[in-house]
């Protein structure tokens, strides 16, 4: 997994960030976004994964779109990531957008190393996750999820419960005493993803001390 690191090296608060090709062109544009957003000094480490769908993924699962099946490489992509937060003194938080969301939601299920997952269009429709979130307990304390109001609004049944699912996720949350919110933005999954990102970042960050 090759890394690239953006900001203030010696920043007390490191952002993590699991990306692909598309992510990394817009990666400046959401660091942009993110300080426009906070004053807080930050490190951003994005973690560029090769094959997303086996990646980022906690378990198998069958393809929802095309013909390209869902692997179980999470545990391997979430390893590597933690190699990079071995720093005591540094607050670390997880995040991205659409699988990379989930696997930052996922991450905070096998770890307490992140203080605050920024969860930005999570794929909250992937096959069995709501009910392994009922089933485990999350190792942080701070999460933002986020949705677009036209993304429940599709013809593929299995995506087509990322509403219903990411709702029962901030409800699930909640009930466990866990800070979290869920903002709703305009359009659907592929509109201003860098935007999203920046969000959810800049959320976490204040919400956390640091």
């Amino acid at each position: 997994m090759k890394c690239y690191e953006y900001g203030d090296r010696n920043a007390p608060i490191v952002l993590l960030q699991p990306v692909d090709d598309h992510d990394l062109n817009m990666l400046q544009n959401e660091i942009t976004f993110i300080q426009e957003r906070t004053s807080k000094d930050f490190r951003l480490i994005a973690c560029k994964v090769s094959d997303w769908n086996k990646d980022l993924s906690p378990w198998k699962a069958p393809a929802v779109f095309g013909s390209e099946d869902f692997g179980d490489g999470a545990s391997d992509t979430l390893r590597e990531i933690l190699e990079l937060c071995e720093d005591r003194t540094k607050t670390y938080y997880i995040g991205g957008y659409s699988l990379a969301g989930l696997f930052a939601l996922w991450a905070a299920y096998q770890t307490d190393r992140f203080q605050g997952v920024a969860a930005a269009s999570p794929s909250m429709w992937f096959p069995g996750f709501t009910e392994y979130m009922k089933e485990h307990e999350v190792g942080t304390m701070h999460i933002y999820l986020s949705i677009g109001d036209k993304e429940e609004k599709t013809r593929n049944a299995v995506m087509a419960t990322v509403g219903e699912r990411i709702r029962t996720a901030r409800d699930l949350l909640t009930e466990r005493g866990v800070d979290c919110v869920l903002e709703w933005n305009v359009g659907n999954h592929f509109r201003d993803a860098d935007l999203r990102t920046a969000k959810a970042f800049a959320w976490i960050m204040e919400r956390v001390e640091a």
